[in-house]
């Protein structure tokens, strides 16, 4: 079960979508008027292999570290205080390894399993309940290498950024208290989701509004004056667990985000601002909180580029997922049907050569 050709990852997705594309759709009431949306089967059906990949992977990346804590941590739930009395580096992961170790015992792969199993309900959940282009969402999540990077990779981050996606409701709706609640939560997993609590209000408000050109506008003052703001990072992390984040090796030997990642990743927000007076008229509320999740992801690659691809470009996947909400429907929205089919087509081809030049180029993993 293990995956020895990641081409896999898209051929499954390709074969399996072109065939559960002709299961039926549900029609669900959606801003007052009804739309197509994936029922749970197929859903289900065409994300399954994605769990058992990230389940059944090999040493890839971080993976061995998060084995090596997993089998090394005690099975005894009466051991979870001391994880919140002693100075631990994100506690509540380890209480959740705990809990989990506590039922299946050292079964390292049924824990990433389970681990995966969580993040892949929560995506699918989110993209099937707010797009009805369930099959694009979930492409670019793979495409994009986000599978790859996160499930099998980052995967303690990537569960307190699937928990706060799954409050995308109530960020829609502003209720704040809540989805603070969610995230203070999700920083016992991992504490830099503390940084959504000002983003949430952040994305607030019509597309591209004042808030967010201003903070566009900060981040490339950061840019520009790189060299300058390090210092401030530096005694903001003090008394953190990052504390020594800004003169570590990996820091001073990191060269910033690749710049094609960056432009990939500043589609959805460049689009919009091409069609924003389609978003604009429309103002559907969660595109407006979508588009301005794209245009913060797009400004935290941007300082990723000239700082720590590392440490600073983790940081965008609190607000990336949202992006590939939006991307279908601007899509939609800004070209007439017949444009739009082959718009989205060359986005699939360009995506799909994206995932070559990452996987393959960069990563050597194809």
């Amino acid at each position: 079960m293990r995956l020895t050709n990641y081409w896999w990852l898209l051929i499954w997705l390709f074969a399996a979508g072109a065939i559960l594309h002709y299961y039926p759709k549900k029609y669900v009431k959606v801003n007052g008027h009804y739309e197509p949306r994936w029922d749970w089967i197929p859903a289900i059906i065409l994300a399954a292999p994605y769990v058992i990949w990230a389940g059944y992977r090999g040493d890839i990346s971080d993976t061995g570290l998060y084995r090596k804590l997993f089998l090394e941590l005690p099975s005894d739930i009466s051991q979870i205080p001391s994880f919140f009395v002693n100075d631990v580096k994100d506690p509540g992961f380890s209480v959740v390894q705990i809990l989990i170790k506590n039922v299946i015992g050292n079964n390292d792969e049924l824990f990433f399993l389970i681990v995966a199993l969580f993040q892949i309900v929560l995506i699918i959940w989110i993209f099937r309940k707010y797009s009805k282009y369930y099959w694009l969402c979930l492409f670019l999540f793979i495409s994009s290498t986000d599978y790859i990077s996160w499930m099998q990779n980052g995967m303690r981050q990537f569960i307190a950024i699937c928990m706060i996606f799954a409050c995308t409701n109530w960020i829609v709706e502003k209720k704040y208290l809540p989805t603070i609640g969610i995230i203070l939560l999700a920083s016992s997993i991992h504490q830099s989701a503390l940084l959504m609590i000002p983003i949430i209000f952040l994305v607030q408000g019509e597309a591209w509004n004042l808030k967010t050109l201003l903070f566009l506008v900060a981040t490339m003052v950061v840019m520009i004056y790189v060299d300058r703001f390090t210092p401030i990072l530096n005694d903001m992390l003090q008394s953190t667990q990052y504390d020594d984040m800004m003169t570590n090796e990996i820091w001073t030997n990191d060269d910033g985000t690749n710049m094609i990642r960056v432009l990939v990743y500043s589609v959805p927000a460049l689009m919009s601002l091409v069609g924003l007076r389609y978003v604009r008229e429309i103002n559907n509320p969660l595109i407006n909180v979508c588009v301005n999740c794209a245009i913060v992801t797009m400004a935290l690659y941007g300082v990723a580029s000239v700082s720590s691809g590392i440490y600073i470009g983790r940081l965008p996947m609190y607000t990336t997922l949202q992006g590939y909400i939006a991307l279908p429907w601007l899509i939609e929205h800004m070209f007439t049907r017949k444009s739009a089919q082959f718009v989205t087509f060359a986005m699939v081809g360009l995506f799909v050569v994206f995932f070559y030049f990452q996987m393959g180029l960069t990563w050597g993993l194809l």
